[in-house]
This record gives C-alpha cells, sequence and structure tokens, in this order.
C-alpha cells in the first residue's frame, strides 16, 4: 500500500520495521537526540529542527521556516514510494502530520485537499496539523489557500497521549 506512516519518536523503530518504511523525515527541536532506525539508511533520513510552535520571534525556540517545507517537498519527491515513508515528530500530533499532509500533495498535487484532510481525520482523530507548516507548505505547492481552508475546517484533533502511530492511506498507487 503507498502510504505515509505517521509516528512518536518513542515508537520510529516499531513502525519502520513493522510497515517496511526504509525512508524517514525527522521534525524534532534542535539537539534532540534520537536514534536512527536501523532499516533506515542515514542518506533516506532528513532531519529537521525545529519546535512545535505556530509563531517566529523567539530566542530559545525554533519555528518551521519555509527552507523545512521546501526540504519537505524536495523529499517526497524524491521517495521511491516502493515502501511507506515514515514521519514522526514528538508526538506524532502536530509537525508530523503536517508534514504528511505536504508529502501527500508534494507526490500527488491532483488530490483533493478537503478528501486528503479528511482521510488524515479518519486514520488519526487526535491529529492536529502545524498551523505554521500547513500554511508554507500550501503556499509552496500552490494550493491556494486551499489546504489551509480544509485543516482549518477539520479543527483540532482530539486529546492524546503522544502513542498514537497511524497510517495515512494515498489515494494514488504512483
Amino acid at each position: 500500500m503507498n502510504a505515509i506512516v505517521v509516528s512518536p519518536l518513542e515508537r520510529i523503530a516499531e513502525m519502520a520495521v513493522r510497515h517496511g518504511a526504509r525512508e524517514m523525515i525527522s521534525l524534532m527541536a534542535e539537539g534532540h537526540d534520537f536514534h536512527r532506525p536501523a532499516v533506515i539508511a542515514a542518506d533516506r533520513h532528513l532531519l529537521l529542527g525545529m519546535n512545535d510552535i505556530t509563531f517566529a520571534g523567539t530566542d530559545r525556540l525554533v519555528a518551521p521556516q519555509e527552507m523545512h517545507v521546501e526540504q519537505i517537498i524536495a523529499f517526497a519527491r524524491m521517495w521511491d514510494r516502493k515502501a511507506p515513508l515514515l514521519i514522526h515528530c514528538w508526538m506524532g500530533v502536530s509537525r508530523s502530520p503536517a508534514a504528511a499532509l505536504i508529502a501527500a500533495l508534494a507526490v500527488d498535487p491532483d488530490v483533493d485537499d478537503v478528501s486528503l484532510v479528511a482521510r488524515l481525520r479518519l486514520a488519526s482523530p487526535q491529529a492536529t496539523p502545524n498551523a505554521r507548516l500547513v500554511a508554507f507548505g500550501d503556499s509552496l505547492l500552490g494550493r491556494k489557500g486551499r489546504l489551509v481552508a480544509a485543516v482549518k475546517v477539520a479543527g483540532r484533533g482530539a486529546n492524546s497521549d503522544g502513542n498514537r502511530p497511524f497510517v495515512l492511506p494515498l489515494a494514488s498507487t504512483g
């Protein structure tokens, strides 16, 4: 199945092995050390240093930037889609679901934003995609506000303990 697996940090090795992932995007705070699962080659791992915030201007926190989203898009477009793409952040609730939406649209721009966000909500009632990442993704992918609007309509997800990985199936099999 052509899919994106979204996971909290503590379950990345399990999810990589369970789903056969060979490529991974990590969205973690700068300096947060963790071990890349052995099944993910170093050259197929994109590590982006950012905090889960929706505003810029703090001295200690790194807000998601346009360059982060450019890297997500480029990495997703190089994904061979022979195995699921694993995307994770600390809890798998905000940064990684936003990156999953961006990656899905990067590889299949014909997908309807509303149906994609509905699939995300069905897969994860807890997902609350980071609005700053979504806005950059919307702009860079030429969605003309459709992705931002679809995420806004979906609203905040249910409370989560951060231990609920999920699979976002892609519409096409590419």
